[in-house]
């Protein structure tokens, strides 16, 4: 595995956003600032109904754009007509994020991940990713999304996303057991991640204290807003995703 020092520095979550200079999240906007301050930079990328990979986070369109609905109910080219709501971007695909980007920093993608059975999506990210020159890695919180992404591009650095998985509002859905799993990183043992991404606010769990201390892969953390949480960091963690200021 190639080295992963390229990693281990402020990494901008959904590009350097501020949504009261016009500048929302995950859009060409904040990759551009991202890149301009000179930070590494994280994005979330979903499939769109034709299966291309979009940017954008939320699985509905209405709280970022003046479209509604489901992204997957759309197709690429219906997704890139919505513009996003107080700015005049709209969502790039992954293409054409890496070529806005073209290795100048590095890149961090998160797939989302609707929980059910994996392969040709990530296999398409793969695709795309294959002819990129730049640093980039690929990471979800869905452990079989990051085996599938081995599968389909086992050199490509990858990483598991974790927290405490104790809301129901966001992870009622899946059984109990498996969020013990995923909780203490017991998921790594199949996914075999190059890297974790764990949540601030449960940083001191022993599941990253164990990946960082005795497994010795890099553990980043999500996602530093305040002085108390970028000092918890510092001690607990290699790198920080951030928003909110510029370190």
């Amino acid at each position: 595995m190639r080295d992963l020092d390229w990693l281990i520095r402020p990494i901008a979550h959904r590009g350097l956003h501020d949504a009261a200079d016009g500048i929302i999240e995950n859009t060409p906007s904040a990759v551009a600032a991202a890149m301009d301050a000179g930070y590494a930079i994280e994005v979330d990328i979903q499939p769109a109904g034709d299966g291309e990979a979009v940017v954008f986070h939320d699985a509905n369109l209405d709280r970022l754009t003046h479209g509604a609905g489901p992204v997957i109910a759309k197709s690429t080219g219906e997704l890139k007509r919505i513009r996003f709501k107080d700015t005049s971007d709209r969502m790039q695909t992954l293409p054409e994020l890496l070529e806005q980007i073209a290795g100048r920093v590095p890149l961090v993608i998160e797939i989302k991940s609707d929980w059910a059975a994996r392969g040709p999506f990530e296999q398409t990210v793969a695709r795309h990713l294959e002819r990129y020159d730049g640093h980039a890695a690929v990471m979800s919180f869905d452990p079989n999304v990051t085996v599938a992404f081995r599968d389909a591009a086992p050199q490509r650095p990858r990483g598991l996303v974790a927290c405490a998985f104790r809301n129901p509002a966001y992870w009622g859905h899946i059984p109990a057991m498996r969020r013990f799993v995923m909780r203490h990183l017991l998921s790594a043992f199949i996914a075999k991640p190059h890297f974790v991404a764990y949540d601030i606010e449960a940083l001191s769990a022993p599941g990253p204290w164990v990946w960082r201390q005795v497994v010795r892969r890099p553990l980043l953390t999500w996602t530093v807003r305040t002085g108390a949480q970028r000092e918890r960091a510092a001690r607990l963690a290699d790198a920080m995703i951030f928003e909110g200021f510029r370190p």
